[in-house]
């Protein structure tokens, strides 16, 4: 049986359960990680953020002739 089916094999409040788990520790993630930078020691500093910027590639418009 392939994943999918067993997937869908499970009853309904199970895959909401499941579903609700998975996001719920994606949002733990989501609020711990600029905690987790900060005790690591893994804070951007002014001329890291001044790098980052100048390395976006610039785009220069061109009027096209008709």
């Amino acid at each position: 049986m392939s994943l999918w089916n067993s997937w869908r094999g499970l009853s309904t409040r199970t895959r909401l359960i499941i579903g609700g788990g998975i996001m719920a520790y994606a949002m733990f993630g989501i609020f711990v990680s600029d905690k987790a930078e900060q005790a690591f020691g893994f804070v951007p500093t002014e001329q890291d953020k001044k790098r980052l910027d100048e390395a976006w590639p610039k785009v220069q418009v061109v009027e096209r002739e008709k």
